[in-house]
């Protein structure tokens, strides 16, 4: 708020715009299954490693795929897995 301008006026910042709105394109990809090198390089990151750092909190079942993964090829159901 600019207290010259008698009212009340609307700053922009990081958390209302395009840095957020970049939060929830990566979010909704991570959630969905996309592979953090392909989100790096959509950012444009150079780093994907970066990309991991930034928005690894967005990843809560991270690990599901792979332990699912393991409980088949020890059951013996491996070569039954859907490969996305």
């Amino acid at each position: 708020m600019d207290p010259d301008s008698g009212g009340s006026k609307w700053e922009p910042s990081r958390g209302l715009g395009f840095h957020a709105l970049r939060h929830t394109y990566a979010s909704v990809q991570l959630e969905a299954g996309e592979s953090i090198v392909s989100l790096a390089r959509w950012l444009g990151h150079a780093d994907p490693g970066f990309t991991l750092r930034t928005y690894t909190h967005f990843m809560p079942d991270a690990g599901t795929r792979g332990r699912a993964a393991m409980d088949a090829w020890f059951s013996g159901e491996a070569n039954s897995l859907e490969t996305p």
